[in-house]
């Protein structure tokens, strides 16, 4: 049976369902923007299965960040690479509060202390720039840098650098603090030869459902994030698809785009799904869809450490094959192909748009950023 964006030609699910964001599609028509393939059964089947036990690797002499590290999927991987015991581990927090709290029973739960606390909010590209001024201040060399941060919005909301939250803090930031760290992991490079860094940034398998629509791809303009910036489209998403989808679409293709640009170093970029678990994200959705996610959880959910398995995998598994993961969706510890628009001809050629727009607007703020790229470029 092929499915299709149209009358559902099954009998309506609960209304409950329509606060899980989930809908029964795969292939779409050939000129659809659509970026599907994956249908609800198969995310079900994955959800089923068994969840590989954590990768493990000897990180005695290795530097470690996790953004977004004291909560939910974030710390219970930090947790397993204190386990691995770095020579070095940085929780990078927004809130110096939950920091020190996250430190301090990460070090009761795993005895480990050499973790520290370095704050960043992700909604600011200073307080980015800030983060990464402080990495090369100290001139450290970073081995493996775990982006998990995001956020799920209920209503639009614009940030002091004029950018809707979750096209900031999911996309732009997590594309501008990976390469603003690239000089960092360069270094660890140089340290350890033959080692490869590693740039890990949650991906979720969302990106399938999400939605680009024809006026964005096709917008006199051709920037795609100046057009869904657009409050108007927010609106769209909000009543089409989430937001939060399109945020995961448009992350995947950068680090594509990006895997491009450092594949002449040892520098290895990857996009993990942790799949759908028991998670603090989802806690600024309406009471509704809450609710709804509650109940997903409890049918299909991962627990939050099974979750944080993919990121640690992502982040040390696979050794000595690092390079098969260079600009790779991962999920369930094993790479898989992306969603049909991704790789797409029109995927690519958005792909192509997405990133010269990116690069132009941080470029413009951050001039380290385009440093950061001249140096893999050149």
């Amino acid at each position: 049976m092929r499915y299709y964006k149209g009358p559902c030609p099954v009998p309506p699910p609960p209304p409950l369902s329509k606060h899980v964001y989930l809908f029964f599609t795969v292939r779409p028509p050939p000129n659809d923007t659509s970026t599907m393939k994956k249908p609800l059964r198969a995310l079900i089947r994955d959800q089923r299965e068994k969840v590989p036990p954590v990768a493990k690797a000897d990180l005695s002499n290795k530097v470690v960040i996790v953004i977004g590290a004291n909560i939910g999927l974030g710390f219970e991987a930090t947790k397993h690479f204190a386990r691995m015991r770095p020579a070095r581990l940085i929780l990078a927090c927004r809130s110096e509060e939950k920091g020190r709290v996250a430190i301090k029973e990460l070090k009761k739960e795993t005895g480990y202390h050499g973790s520290e606390l370095r704050l960043v909010d992700l909604s600011s590209f200073r307080s980015v720039q800030a983060f990464a001024d402080g990495i090369e201040r100290d001139a450290l060399a970073i081995d493996v840098v775990v982006y998990n941060a995001g956020v799920v919005m209920k209503k639009h909301q614009v940030t002091a650098d004029g950018w809707e939250q979750t096209i900031q803090v999911n996309v732009l930031s997590a594309l501008l603090l990976p390469v603003l760290l690239i000089p960092a992991a360069q270094r660890a490079a140089a340290a350890h030869p033959g080692s490869k860094p590693r740039l890990v940034i949650v991906g979720s398998d969302v990106h399938f459902w999400a939605e680009m629509p024809e006026k964005v791809i096709h917008s006199p303009s051709g920037k795609v994030l100046a057009e869904l910036n657009k409050p108007e489209n927010w609106l769209r998403a909000m009543t089409r698809q989430p937001r939060y989808y399109q945020s995961k679409l448009l992350i995947l293709l950068l680090i594509r785009e990006l895997a491009k640009h450092l594949e002449r170093t040892p520098i290895v970029a990857v996009v993990v799904n942790p799949g759908y678990c028991v998670s603090a994200l989802r806690r600024n959705l309406p009471a509704g869809a809450q609710f709804g996610a509650r109940v997903m959880e409890i049918i299909i959910g991962r627990s939050t450490e099974e979750g944080s398995r993919m990121l640690v995998w992502a982040g040390v598994g696979n050794e000595g094959r690092e390079d098969e993961l260079r600009g790779t969706y991962v999920n369930l510890c094993r790479v898989e192909e992306p969603s049909d628009f991704v790789i797409s001809e029109v995927g690519q050629d958005v792909q192509t748009q997405l990133w010269a727009e990116s690069v132009e607007i941080l470029s413009a703020v951050l001039p380290a950023f385009k440093q950061a790229l001249s140096q893999i470029s050149a």
